[in-house]
């Protein structure tokens, strides 16, 4: 008996030690983007997976440690100093590996190279809850995307990210900053830029938790889902200038801009991020949607130490 007990151990520690990993990997500090590459169309941003490759571009920690982990970047707590620099990662996945694997061979790659060590904990943090409002949602169910119709070769684009299914796809329209932007998983998103500043944007395809997720870096806090609509929609939003903005500096994308202020016309003591006011309030209210303060449990990536740079390739 003390037999089958030891090699049960022993097996159950060998299979704890067999994380996955990718066969090889090699780690450089990202080229900063240019106007002049915006222009080309050679932005090499997020992360694709293609033909056992894993090509990751233009991302800090404070982006890789949540992929790693699978949560989002509001779940994570760490130095500030996480989204200085940012990094191109081109690994080799091993023989039978799955998508579903990556996150956890990114996790191995980050304890090795940047030595990052991580614990995970329940915190309760103030979110705002997206929820039904009072008459119910005034969008419209997005149909179905076709699977059996044949595929239509793509034109040419003023600006290609990413490839496969996570491809965004641009192409300016009217001149100006008005644009079309389609991505396989989300349909087409049209962009259109009112004389005001105002930024008009219409989604194909939408889910509830994937609209929270694009109001998150918009606000002072995460948005979570409780809507309990399940599927995809067609969602419009009207955005002001310091909206965008905030989008901005979220990516990374937004330094030197000036500083965010309150929309012009507010009444007093209303600000941006206040559930009375603001554009981000008033657009999800015309969606028959709204937003409320709460405290809700939250997992959360505790970042305990990590290095700046990683040990060379």
């Amino acid at each position: 008996m003390r037999k089958y007990l030891s090699l049960s151990i022993f097996t159950a520690v060998a299979a704890l030690a067999q994380q996955p990993a990718f066969e090889v990997a090699s780690i450089r500090s990202a080229e900063q983007i240019t106007p002049a590459m915006i222009q080309a169309g050679k932005l090499h941003v997020g992360m694709k997976i293609d033909a056992g490759k894993v090509d990751i571009g233009y991302l800090s920690l404070r982006e890789l440690i949540p992929m790693a982990y699978d949560v989002k970047p509001f779940q994570l707590t760490g130095p500030d100093w996480l989204s200085a620099q940012r990094f191109d990662i081109l690994a080799k996945l091993p023989e039978g590996a799955t998508k579903e694997q990556v996150p956890a061979m990114l996790r191995a790659l980050l304890e090795e190279r940047f030595k990052l060590k991580a614990h995970r904990e329940n915190k309760e943090q103030p979110v705002y809850s997206l929820e039904v409002a009072k008459g119910g949602p005034k969008f419209k169910e997005a149909p179905a995307p076709p699977t059996d119709a044949p595929k239509e070769p793509q034109g040419k684009a003023d600006m290609v990210i990413g490839t496969g299914d996570q491809q965004v796809r641009i192409n300016r329209t009217g001149g100006g900053a008005n644009m079309v932007m389609s991505n396989p998983e989300t349909g087409t998103t049209k962009v259109t830029m009112g004389a005001n500043g105002q930024m008009h944007m219409e989604m194909e395809r939408m889910t509830m938790a994937a609209l929270a997720q694009t109001l998150t870096p918009m606000l002072d806090r995460p948005v979570v889902d409780h809507t309990e609509l399940k599927g995809a929609f067609t969602v419009a939003l009207d955005l002001s200038m310091q909206d965008v903005m905030q989008i901005a500096r979220a990516s990374g994308a937004g330094a030197g801009l000036p500083p965010i202020v309150a929309p012009a016309g507010l009444p007093p003591g209303i600000t941006a991020s206040d559930p009375s006011g603001g554009s981000i309030f008033m657009s999800v209210q015309q969606l028959g949607l709204r937003l409320e303060k709460v405290k809700a449990p939250m997992e959360t990536i505790v970042v305990d130490s990590v290095e700046k740079n990683p040990t060379d390739n």
